[in-house]
C-alpha cells in the first residue's frame, strides 16, 4: 500500500472524461490545488490541499466504485507527494520540450479554425506555423512557436483548458517534429512567416502532406480559395467565418438565389418543414410548393452564396424516405403570390444574427442534432419524449453553457435526425421556442 499522499493517481480516464468531470468527483472532499491529465496513458494526477482530504476521498471510494460517464475509474495514492511545475510540463509523450506542440481537441462542439488556434496560442509567444488535420483521436493541430520557451509556457498555461465554456478541451503534448512544412495558407494550415503562399494547388485541391502522430499520415487540406465577394452584403461574415477562404466544393461565385428541390414526399412535406431544413444554410425569402408537381418546390435564399451552401450540403440528403434532388433553378426569383409562403421578415431566419458563427456550423445532415434555447428546468427525458417519434435515439446529453440549457441527441441514422430537425425546430417546449441544428460531433 502506497503511503498516504495529497496527490491522487486516477486510472482508466478515457478521452470522453474532462477535467471538470474529475474535479466534480473529488471536490466534495476538499480543495483541489492541481490537476494533470495524462491523456497518452488514460490517467490523471490530482493534488488535494492536504493529506486528510485525499485520505477521505480514497476511503469513500474504497466502498463506492467511482464512475464517470458510465466508465469506472480507479483511484489510489500517488508515489508523488507533491505535483511540481516540471511534473506538469514533462507529461505527454515523455519528449524533451520542443517548440512544436501537438494539440488534440476533445468535446469539439464548435468548429476550430487556424484563426481560433492563433488567438488561443499567440498570447504565449510568436506562432510561426499552424497545421490542422483529422485523426482517429479526433481533431488535431501542430503549433510551431518561434522559441521553445514559448511552447513550454503555452503548454503549462493551456493544458486541460477549454477554448469555449464547457467544450473544446485542449490536450497538449510536445511534438517530435523539428520543423513544420506548410504549403498553403487557408483555414486548415497557415505559415505566418510567409503570407504569400497560395491558398490551393493550381489545377486541383490543395494537399498538405505528412502530419500525424507518426509523421506518416496524408492530410487533405481544404482546397479553399480566398475570394472577393463584394456583391454580397454578408461578405464580412463569410470572411470572418472562413478566414478569407471557403470550404471545399464551394466556389463563392454563384449568383443564383433560387433552388429547385424535387423528389420530396408530398404526403409529409410542407413549406415550414422546408424552411426548417434550408434555413440552416442561409436566410429564406419565400418558398413555393408546385401544385402541378407535388414532389417539387422552389426555395428563394437570401443570396447566391447561401443558395450554393444549401445545394452543396443537401444534395442527396434523405428526408421522409426520399433522396432529395437539390439544384439551382432557372428562375432568378419566386414571384410573390397566393401560393407562396413569405419568410423574408421571419425572426426564425438564423443569419440575421451571428452570421459568421452560423456559416461555420454548416454541414451535411448528421446523426447528431444540437438543441438550444431550451427551458431552464427542462429534463433529458422531456427532450427524449419530444423527439423519439422520429427514430431510434442512441444517446442524449443535457448540459449547460453560459448559464443556458442545451442538449445533444444522437439518432441511429442521418434521416431520423433530419426528420426530427424539420419537424421540431422552432416548436414550443414548455413555452420556449427551441432551436435545432446538426452537430458535427461523432459521439457524445
Amino acid at each position: 500500500m502506497t503511503e498516504p499522499s495529497k496527490v491522487i493517481h486516477v486510472r482508466n480516464v478515457g478521452h470522453e472524461i474532462s477535467e471538470n468531470d474529475l474535479l466534480q468527483l473529488f471536490q466534495p472532499f476538499g480543495v483541489i490545488t492541481k490537476l494533470v491529465m495524462l491523456r497518452a496513458k488514460n490517467q490523471a494526477l490530482l493534488q488535494m490541499q492536504d493529506i486528510p482530504s485525499a485520505v477521505n476521498a480514497l476511503q469513500f471510494y474504497a466502498n463506492v466504485q467511482p464512475s464517470i460517464r458510465g466508465r469506472n475509474v480507479y483511484v489510489q495514492f500517488s508515489s508523488h507527494q507533491e505535483l511540481t511545475t516540471m511534473d506538469q510540463n514533462s507529461q505527454g509523450r515523455g519528449d524533451e520540450p520542443n517548440r512544436i506542440l501537438l494539440v488534440t481537441i476533445h468535446h469539439m462542439l464548435y468548429p476550430i479554425t487556424v484563426e481560433v488556434l492563433s488567438q488561443v496560442f499567440s498570447p504565449h509567444g510568436f506562432v510561426e506555423k499552424i497545421v490542422t488535420f483529422q485523426k482517429s483521436a479526433g481533431f488535431q493541430a501542430l503549433i510551431q512557436y518561434q522559441s521553445r520557451q514559448s511552447a513550454v509556457t503555452a503548454r503549462s498555461s493551456l493544458q486541460g483548458r477549454n477554448i469555449y465554456d464547457g467544450c473544446c478541451q485542449l490536450d497538449i503534448q510536445f511534438s517530435n517534429l523539428d520543423e513544420l512544412q506548410v504549403n498553403y495558407n487557408n483555414e486548415r494550415s497557415r505559415d505566418f512567416t510567409n503570407p504569400s503562399l497560395p491558398t490551393e494547388q493550381k489545377g486541383g485541391p490543395s494537399q498538405q502532406t505528412g502530419y500525424g502522430d507518426a509523421g506518416s499520415m496524408y492530410v487533405q487540406a481544404s482546397g479553399a480559395r480566398a475570394v472577393a465577394l463584394p456583391q454580397m452584403a454578408n461578405a464580412a461574415a463569410i470572411t470572418a467565418a472562413f478566414g478569407g477562404g471557403l470550404p471545399p466544393g464551394i466556389s463563392g461565385t454563384n449568383d443564383r438565389c433560387t433552388i429547385l428541390v424535387s423528389n420530396l414526399n408530398p404526403d409529409r412535406i410542407d413549406e415550414d418543414k422546408l424552411f426548417n431544413l434550408f434555413s440552416i444554410y442561409g436566410n429564406i425569402v419565400r418558398i413555393k410548393l408546385l401544385r402541378n408537381k407535388p414532389d417539387h418546390a422552389l426555395i428563394q435564399m437570401g443570396d447566391g452564396f447561401q443558395a450554393e451552401f444549401a445545394v452543396h450540403f443537401l444534395k442527396g440528403a434523405m428526408l421522409f424516405g426520399k433522396h432529395l434532388e437539390v439544384n439551382f433553378s432557372k428562375h432568378a426569383n419566386i414571384t410573390q403570390g397566393a401560393d407562396t409562403h413569405e419568410y423574408m421578415n421571419s425572426n426564425l431566419n438564423r443569419f440575421n444574427r451571428n452570421a459568421a458563427k452560423n456559416y461555420r456550423y454548416c454541414c451535411s445532415p448528421t446523426k447528431m442534432i444540437h438543441l438550444s434555447t431550451l427551458p431552464q428546468d427542462v429534463t433529458e427525458q422531456e427532450i427524449v419524449n419530444l423527439l423519439e417519434e422520429h427514430g431510434t435515439i442512441v444517446n442524449s446529453k443535457l448540459f449547460e453553457m453560459n448559464g443556458k440549457k442545451q442538449a445533444l441527441v444522437q439518432f441511429e441514422t442521418e434521416e431520423q435526425a433530419t426528420e426530427a430537425l424539420v419537424c421540431k425546430h422552432a416548436t414550443s417546449l414548455s413555452g420556449s421556442i427551441i432551436r435545432i441544428s446538426f452537430s458535427q460531433l461523432q459521439t457524445i
